[in-house]
């Protein structure tokens, strides 16, 4: 647990402070809300490209479709 602790601290998402032989962790609202912000950035554009993949594998497939259909018709 410590680890990932000490990455989220390095992002600056939280803030060590030492409490004896403690470490507390306070998080670091405005970094978090910013963090939460491009994460929802890269979902939206993940979102987009993934609709633009199906759409191209549905053009496929109905060319693929049409092709069989047609040879068949022969």
């Amino acid at each position: 647990m410590r680890r990932k602790l000490d990455v989220l601290d390095r992002a600056g998402l939280v803030h060590v402070t030492p409490a004896g032989r403690e470490m507390r962790y306070r998080l670091d609202d405005t970094q978090f809300a910013r963090a939460v912000a491009q994460l929802a950035a890269v979902r939206t554009a993940w979102d987009a490209r993934l609709r633009r993949i199906k759409r191209i594998a549905e053009a496929i497939q109905r060319t693929q479709d049409q092709t069989y259909q047609d040879k068949t018709k022969e």
